[in-house]
Parts: structure tokens; C-alpha cells; sequence
């Protein structure tokens, strides 16, 4: 069974790549950064372009698709590109893919919501707040359209390839003696990107559809700083406490956009609601590529 990857160079697509290695034939797309995922098969692909010579190639049994454009105040400053990249080509991708008769599992995000209470669940009306949550609200109803499963996921950390995460430059500011400025009246639900790709491997393999929300706990950028410097040893007084209003984004962001993890819990078998656990996993493969 072939399954179609996009953009395996971001943190979640190379880890959910690699984890269905061994269990699929997978095909993996990028399009400037490339990867070594070794036993798959890399494409170099402008997602813009053709994406229907795409799946007429490969013709894939699973689409798994997580290749947008991610940047929050990118998608804000670049509207027409944002929308191109995460609806256009989106839209132009599935359609094809379900003229196959591929199963479609589209990644989305916590930023669909927006952040009025926390702790949504996959029956909770979206309402995104700034420009990116709206171009994956409006993929998320393509998907949905043509028969796709919706999986949201928020503040992705990790070890690997991809964009700087939040994670990973707490334990290198941290590890150096430097202070780690943290927001403290945001919330979201910090996913280890490894996770992720346990969570899809699993849901491919039980052919999962509907939305599933596969998050870690309720927590500010500020708590999970300081569980970071706990876990890994480093001194909690370097993590200091900043505001919201303190960070120049260019984009809106929601106050409070955590999501509710009970569904997955259940389905999936996966203590996502243990910080430690997902931290321990953490910490192994950052001195494993060290």
C-alpha cells in the first residue's frame, strides 16, 4: 500500500514519514528543504504547480497531507501566497487524490479556533482569528468534503528537521546558561512531533475517519518552559515571565486555542495528557542526534 507524504521536510511530516516506514511503501514530497528518510522514496514537488501529475504518478492508497505554509505572520503578510499554498493547492491535491480513491488525512491546527475559552473539542464550531487559521479551516472543509479525516494539532516541538520550534530552542537557550523569555497568558497544548507520527501510524492502520484533536496537555509557553527545564535538569530561574502584549506579532493570536485530547486519549492508547512522557521521548532523541 502506497502513502503519499507531504512535505516530509517539516517537523510532523518527517516524523509521521518515518513512522509508517516498514508498515507502507511511502513517497514522501518536499520542495526546498530536502531530507534523508531512508527506504522512502523523496520527491522534489511545488505543491503549486501540478499537483495532479503528482497522484497520477504515484496513485496512493493514503494521502497524508501536512505540506502549508505554517509561518503565522507570513500568512499574514502574504495573503495571496498563504492562500495558493494552504487552500488552492490543498483543494487541487485532494480532489485528485479522492479520483483515486485514496484515503486523505489532513494535518491541521489549534489556530482554527479563536482562544475565547480553551479546551475545544471536535465538535466545537471553528472561529479562526487570524489569516493562516483561516486558509487550514477552509482546507479542513475540503477535506472534509471529499470523504477526509481532520487531524489538529498544535504547538509541534521536537527533535529532527522543520521550522525552529519552541521546544527545542528552550533546551539550547537552556543548556547554555541563557535566559528563555516565555508567555505566560497564552495557552495551547505543546505535541511532540514523534507523537504525531505514533498517532497517525496508528489511525492509518485503523483506518480512522471523522476529526481527532492529538495534542499534549493544556499548558502556557511559560509552563511548559519551566517542565522542560525540570525534566531536563537546567535551572527554572532562566525561564522568565513575559506577557502577550510584550511579543511584536504580526498576527492576531488566539488567547487561550488548547484543544481537547479525550477523544485521542481513548482511540489511541497514547498518555498525551503526560508531559513527562512526551518529554522523556524528547530528551532521547535530542542526545541521540547529539
Amino acid at each position: 500500500m502506497i502513502v503519499l507524504v507531504t512535505g516530509v521536510s517539516s517537523s510532523p511530516g518527517y516524523k509521521i514519514a518515518v513512522k509508517l516506514l516498514g508498515r507502507y511503501q511511502v513517497v514522501g514530497t518536499y520542495n526546498e528543504h530536502r531530507v534523508e528518510i531512508p527506504s522512502a522514496e523523496l520527491v522534489r514537488v511545488d505543491l503549486t504547480k501540478n499537483p495532479a501529475e503528482l497522484i497520477r504518478n504515484y496513485k496512493p492508497d493514503v494521502l497524508v497531507h501536512v505540506a502549508a505554509i505554517g509561518n503565522v505572520d507570513q500568512c499574514e503578510e502574504q495573503p495571496d501566497l498563504c492562500y495558493r499554498v494552504n487552500v488552492v493547492a490543498s483543494r487541487e491535491l485532494i480532489a485528485n487524490a479522492y479520483r483515486v480513491g485514496a484515503t486523505i488525512y489532513y494535518l491541521s491546527t489549534d489556530y482554527v479556533f479563536d482562544g475565547e475559552r480553551g479546551l475545544y473539542t471536535e465538535d466545537d464550531v471553528p472561529r479562526p482569528v487570524n489569516y493562516y487559521g483561516l486558509t487550514k479551516l477552509l482546507a479542513e472543509e475540503i477535506a472534509r468534503a471529499f470523504g477526509g479525516a481532520i487531524i489538529r494539532v498544535a504547538w509541534i516541538y521536537g527533535a529532527g528537521p522543520g521550522r525552529a520550534n519552541f521546544g527545542k530552542t528552550v533546551v539550547d537557550k537552556l543548556r547554555r546558561g541563557e535566559e528563555v523569555r516565555a508567555i505566560t497568558d497564552q495557552w495551547s497544548a505543546p505535541t511532540l512531533n514523534t507523537i504525531i507520527g505514533e498517532a497517525f501510524a496508528k489511525l492509518i492502520d485503523s483506518k480512522f475517519t471523522g476529526t481527532l484533536h492529538v495534542v499534549g496537555p493544556r499548558m502556557s509557553r511559560y509552563e511548559f518552559a519551566k517542565a522542560i527545564a525540570r525534566y531536563f535538569g537546567y535551572n527554572e530561574d532562566l525561564v522568565k515571565p513575559i506577557r502577550l502584549a510584550d511579543v511584536n506579532y504580526r498576527a492576531r493570536r488566539p488567547r487561550d486555542s488548547s484543544l481537547s485530547n479525550r477523544r485521542a486519549i481513548e482511540l489511541l492508547g497514547i498518555p498525551l495528557n503526560d508531559i513527562n512522557y512526551a518529554l522523556s521521548i524528547f530528551k532521547k532523541e535530542l542526545e541521540e542526534t547529539t
